[in-house]
């Protein structure tokens, strides 16, 4: 899969909104009433990547969970990571 160009990044972000660019990745972070809410979400998003072969860099902070996605394969973001951030969008 082709990395993404500084235009369709703009425009795959517009279709992720609650996501945001930081370098080579887009982040976004989620809060939960408690960890086992949290927890929770954290084993959804783990089934979804591992079905999607494409796994996040996850963050646990008691009730907040970071997701940063990258395509480490392609150096930088690819149409794969915006399709498993409008996945977890659907989780939350």
């Amino acid at each position: 899969m082709a990395k993404l160009t500084s235009s369709e990044i703009k425009i795959a972000l517009a279709g992720t909104p609650a996501w945001g660019r930081k370098g080579g990745a887009i982040r976004r972070e989620f809060k939960f009433a408690d960890f086992v809410a949290a927890m929770k979400f954290v084993n959804a998003v783990a089934r979804a990547a591992e079905k999607a072969n494409h796994h996040p860099d996850i963050d646990i902070r008691w009730n907040k969970v970071t997701l940063a996605l990258s395509t480490h394969d392609e150096g930088g973001l690819t149409e794969r990571d915006f399709a498993l951030a409008r996945k977890v969008d659907q989780l939350a």
